[in-house]
């Protein structure tokens, strides 16, 4: 997440990495199509390149392979962190991402060439492989040099706010102030609820509960927090609040962090930084993430459609009221959306406040609390999948009243804004409908449990859990 200035930035850089990306595979393409009509690797330009490419097959390859490579380099993150690449990195993620999508290709295209010795299907794959890192790599790093060059001349700077008690202030920005040459780090000033009466090398900007108004009206990218002591329930409250901020969050790490192996740097020069990531989960695995979210969602509103006509049917039949039932719920970086149910209660069963349901709610009515019991009740969520408001699998999304009272008992419940709801989580599956706050805060611990160990093959799991529970019926 990033500050509004911040997003508008990187969308022009992800922009230009697209476009460059999209670009250098059709002469690639061209070079490897010519070639691959040659008799040996190096008479191509002998050849009737013209009628060549007048080919249906190249025609075809023009419009199927920018999408394809986009797919490739989305796969392996590339777009993910557009914002500070290193060139290094850079050239290994290209030679990687070149590999894969040529060897996909191998068994598409190269395969169906006759070949005179077995050795030329190597060389295809070698040229396919070559022209393609080289036309792609050669525009990434002539950008991301560019951008390199606006960082070290000042013309691109990233603000920072550094967050903490006094001490553990004076100690990072002694670090971090001579690297700013270097590392595009706008030193803003400091918010802590001491004021260092003797330092005047950066600028109080005010206290702790100042933090959200802060990081709007001073445009922020980064947050170091630098505490030297504090616990970790406030620790995590503080970073459930600057997630929500939209900034890049940023710890001081102690002893046990580095012996522990948790610190993670790459740029020699830079003191190592803990950065706070939303998700555990590597981008091409957030890829597919969502990529089957949009296969399996659009999949069930389709097959199942005469089971939702059926179901619909018998709630019209079963009590008066509309069908379909829906309220506002939390979601995704705090923002409120429009959750979707079959109507399980009687109507106006929550005319005054939100409540919770239990197994003995009078409020359910008979085929209400059979679809509970099958959990056919959540099946319209599908379409919330499909609109992007929520995943098959993430943390159940909760109502702003019920939150409140939670953050009550467990202050840090703002964590799970980091990252799209779910049908279902790894607390439904072990709690079902929590009954009350209590299982609420239950049910938080194995939420966060996931977002922290969060896999394809994690989500797997818990989708085979959920259904085994629907099959079953012993949905609670």
């Amino acid at each position: 997440m990033h500050s509004g200035r911040a997003k508008q930035r990187i969308q022009k850089k992800r922009s230009l990495y697209m476009l460059g990306d999209a670009l250098a595979c059709l002469p690639a393409w061209t070079l490897f199509f010519l070639y691959r009509k040659s008799e040996t690797l190096w008479d191509f330009h002998l050849s009737p390149w013209h009628v060549h490419l007048n080919d249906s097959n190249y025609m075809w390859g023009l419009l199927v392979l920018p999408p394809f490579w986009l797919s490739i380099h989305a796969l392996s993150g590339y777009y993910k962190e557009v914002d500070r690449k290193s060139r290094l990195m850079e050239l290994f993620r290209t030679f990687l991402a070149s590999v894969t999508g040529g060897l996909t290709l191998f068994f598409f295209i190269i395969l169906d060439d006759t070949v005179f010795i077995y050795t030329d299907y190597y060389r295809s794959l070698a040229v396919l492989i070559g022209l393609q890192f080289g036309f792609t790599w050669i525009p990434r790093v002539v950008q991301t040099s560019r951008y390199h060059a606006q960082i070290r001349s000042g013309r691109l700077t990233f603000p920072t706010l550094l967050l903490g008690d006094v001490e553990g202030i004076k100690e990072v920005h002694a670090k971090l102030n001579p690297q700013r040459f270097f590392s595009g780090t706008e030193m803003l000033g400091y918010v802590s609820n001491e004021i260092a009466q003797d330092w005047k090398n950066l600028p109080h900007l005010g206290k702790i509960n100042d933090l959200e108004t802060l990081c709007i009206s001073q445009s922020v990218d980064d947050v170091v927090i630098c505490f030297r002591q504090t616990d970790h329930v406030a620790l995590q409250q503080l970073i459930g609040r600057l997630h929500l901020a939209g900034v890049r969050i940023r710890i001081s790490p102690d002893l046990y962090d580095i012996t522990s192996g948790t610190v993670r740097f790459s740029n020699v020069f830079e003191t190592p930084l803990m950065e706070v990531h939303a998700l555990k989960m590597p981008p091409w695995q957030q890829f597919i993430k969502r990529a089957m979210d949009i296969a399996l969602s659009g999949s069930m509103l389709l097959l199942l459609s005469p089971l939702y006509l059926f179901i619909a049917l018998r709630v019209r039949l079963d009590s008066r009221g509309p069908i379909f039932y829906n309220h506002e719920r939390i979601g995704l970086n705090g923002k409120g959306f429009q959750i979707y149910k079959f109507r399980s209660m009687v109507v106006n069963a929550e005319s005054h406040t939100p409540r919770l349901s239990s197994d003995s709610d009078r409020r359910i009515t008979p085929w209400g609390r059979t679809m509970r019991k099958y959990r056919l009740d959540e099946l319209p969520q599908f379409y919330n999948v499909l609109r992007g408001d929520m995943s098959l699998v993430g943390p159940r999304p909760e109502r702003a009243y019920f939150i409140e009272q939670i953050r009550q008992i467990a202050p840090h419940y703002p964590l799970l804004h980091r990252v799209k709801p779910g049908i279902t989580s790894w607390g439904q599956v072990k709690f079902g409908y929590a009954e009350n706050i209590d299982e609420m805060v239950e049910r938080l611990k194995l939420d966060l449990l996931y977002i922290h160990n969060a896999s394809l093959l994690l989500d797997l799991k818990i989708m085979l859990h959920t259904f085994l529970i629907v099959v079953r019926g012993e949905g609670k």
